[in-house]
């Protein structure tokens, strides 16, 4: 059985466990050695981060050839339509490459949504509003290249789900460890707060 740790990255931690100046790495979280992060999420963003200590699992779950769906909930400055997702759903080409089509649609704020650290900006003449994507592959700051081009730009960024996994409960700095068989069967161990 491998071992998979389902963590809340909070925002402005770096997805590394190797010293960075005095920035803030996965090592003040998750004690526990021989975990590697399976894919990325970027400083900025906040939410589901999985790691694991096989590198079988690691490829299986990163490797964009398996197209395991990352689901993202995105505030964005401005009051989209649902007509005005409708190139997302499509592709959209973001200059260097053009984006698989990606499920997009309006929601509500995320229930038991936690206060990020820092605020995002708030201007009280433009409204903002919320989006869940689902992305089949993984560029460079694609999301927010994604929303910046249809003209909403992105405020808030949190990985909801990959594949199977998703953040359900756990609060910013909080993980949990699976464990995972060769048949992607699951088992929960715990949940640690650091």
């Amino acid at each position: 059985m491998a071992r998979l740790i389902l963590f809340n990255k909070p925002y402005g931690v770096i997805t590394q466990f190797s010293p960075s100046g005095n920035k803030t790495t996965l090592k003040n979280f998750i004690p526990l050695p021989g975990f590697y992060p399976a894919g990325r999420l970027d400083t900025d963003s906040e939410g589901l981060l999985l790691l694991t200590d096989d590198g079988v699992l690691q490829a299986r779950i990163s490797d964009p050839q398996n197209k395991l769906p990352k689901v993202y909930w995105i505030q964005v400055e401005g009051t989209p339509t649902d007509a005005q997702l409708e190139p997302l759903r499509h592709g959209v080409d973001l200059g260097d490459f053009l984006t698989l089509p990606a499920p997009a649609r309006l929601i509500d704020e995320p229930p038991r949504l936690w206060a990020r650290n820092p605020p995002i900006r708030v201007r009280t003449a433009i409204p903002t509003r919320w989006l869940e994507i689902t992305l089949y592959e993984g560029k460079n700051r694609q999301v927010r290249r994604m929303t910046a081009k249809i003209g909403f730009p992105t405020l808030r960024l949190i990985r909801f789900a990959v594949g199977p996994w998703k953040l359900d409960r756990l609060n910013p700095g909080e993980w949990r460890e699976d464990l995972v068989s060769p048949t992607g069967s699951r088992q929960t161990r715990r949940t640690r707060q650091s």
